[in-house]
């Protein structure tokens, strides 16, 4: 096992986020992950790569405080 290769990746560009600051990006992947686990469920696996490309973009205290949010039916974006 520690003969193994571990790939990182991040997302990849976007071209509706051209700048630097990648915050609106982050926001993005992070409903579009949510949107999928909706329609898709939680089973399915399609959803996974939002999953990677929000938590590369994101902050984990963003990423907390939303969930809390959806939690508690709070959340600002459109789910």
């Amino acid at each position: 096992m520690a003969d193994e290769e571990i790939e990182l990746k991040t997302a990849p560009a976007d071209f509706r986020f051209p700048t630097t600051n990648q915050t609106r990006h982050c926001f993005t992947r992070y409903i579009e992950f949510h949107r999928c686990l909706a329609a898709k469920g939680e089973e399915s696996g399609e959803c996974e790569k939002f999953a990677k490309y929000y938590r590369s973009l994101c902050p984990g205290e963003w990423v907390d405080k939303w969930n809390e949010q959806r939690e508690n039916g709070t959340f600002p974006g459109p789910l």
